[in-house]
């Protein structure tokens, strides 16, 4: 009738042999079943408290821009799949779906998010179908009806363990995170292709991948830059001064002169939020005005982004993925007296810009037109991964 000696969890027993009848489900006084159900609680709270201070972090906007949301996702993943207590890729492609619908519901117009997660199953169902093939005879040569998507051949249900599984996948996003780190260098190596000498190139917003773009142009290539400020945030200012410490002639217009200076311009490059599955783009307010005002001029527009930001979602209009900056970037709180009462302030924080607007995408893998988007879909996501509800 003595006590088993156990480990302490918060300088407590966690289990004691007086309480097998109040948790039957469990042979508690077996040793075995104590340490594995113990492993099991602290497993959950390694994974619980990051998930919850990442959750915190999204709805409460600690996080900027897509590149830091898309790198926090993906080493989050990471840690998931490392500690997480799966057997087969089946269990982890259900644990990986579960966190990241409560990532998405955190901050729904992240897009970063769900992109990343969608990728990192694909690893997951990509890495078990190379390892399921392996002893697989390679003499045999595939049959035409083999090949099809609905063929017998093509069902896999990942029930299967197998022992390298998980070291693969961590090698895989581990890839995935160099490739979001070095998304910059990469686009911006292609900028002597598309920015030829004494071009006018207009912008607009602040966007790191164009910013880095236009200097590694600057150094073989002598161009002005106009930059649209991008009212009501002034991100413009700030991108002016950059590109003019970099050596670039820049010009700093307001968002009513974009129109009047279209007809000087040579190109258009702009970054985004986020490129949709039909091509389109959720940019910050304000871009749509400057791709019309291009496509009146016959001005091409080119579009800077990482693979990270492509989303397999569909926009309906202007409203289906927007949100409502603070009216006070646009009228201070002190200046709206008794007069403004009846007056709404509205600031949408994104445009959605139609795909027939764009010309061009320079992704880290190279230029793709918008027509192409579909079949980047496809080779990077899976359609049986759904983390919307």
């Amino acid at each position: 009738d003595t006590q088993i000696e156990q480990p302490l969890l918060d300088n407590k027993p966690l289990l004691t042999r007086d309480q097998p009848q109040q948790h039957s489900q469990y042979t508690w006084w077996k040793e075995e079943s104590y340490y594995c159900e113990t492993n099991t609680i602290i497993m959950l709270e390694l994974i619980e408290k990051p998930l919850q201070t990442f959750i915190t972090e999204l709805k409460r906007k600690r996080l900027h821009g897509s590149y830091n949301v898309a790198v926090k996702t993906a080493e989050f993943m990471r840690l998931l799949v490392s500690i997480s207590k799966w057997v087969n890729a089946k269990q982890l492609i259900e644990e990986i779906q579960q966190v990241g619908k409560k990532l998405v519901r955190a901050a729904p117009l992240e897009f970063a998010i769900g992109n990343i997660v969608r990728r990192v199953l694909f690893i997951v169902r990509e890495e078990y179908t190379v390892l399921i093939t392996v002893g697989k005879d390679k003499d045999q040569v595939p049959t035409l009806s083999s090949m099809l998507p609905g063929s017998d051949d093509m069902v896999i249900d990942f029930s299967e363990t197998i022992k390298d599984l998980k070291s693969s996948i961590i090698e895989a996003i581990n890839e995935l995170l160099d490739d979001i780190k070095e998304l910059y260098r990469n686009i911006a190596n292609q900028a002597i292709e598309h920015i030829h000498a004494d071009e006018v190139i207009m912008t607009f917003g602040s966007s790191r991948t164009v910013t880095e773009f236009l200097k590694a142009a600057a150094r073989k290539r002598k161009f002005q830059v106009i930059v649209a400020e991008s009212a009501p945030t002034l991100d413009g200012h700030q991108v002016a001064v950059n590109l003019s410490q970099s050596g670039i002639d820049t010009t700093v217009i307001s968002d009513a002169a974009v129109f009047a200076m279209m007809a000087r311009v040579n190109k258009v490059i702009i970054g985004t939020h986020a490129v949709m599955a039909n091509g389109g783009l959720i940019a910050p307010a304000g871009t749509n005005m400057l791709a019309i005002a291009a496509k009146h001029h016959s001005v091409p527009v080119m579009v800077c982004t990482g693979l990270y930001k492509l989303s397999p979602l569909y926009p309906q209009d202007q409203d289906t993925f927007n949100d409502f900056l603070s009216p006070g970037q646009i009228i201070k709180f002190e200046e709206a007296d008794e007069l403004l009462e009846s007056v709404q302030v509205q600031s949408p924080a994104f445009d959605y810009i139609p795909p027939e607007r764009v010309d061009l995408f320079l992704t880290n893998i190279g230029g793709h037109n918008p027509s192409y988007i579909y079949r980047l879909l496809a080779e990077y996501y899976s359609p049986d991964d759904n983390l919307e509800d």
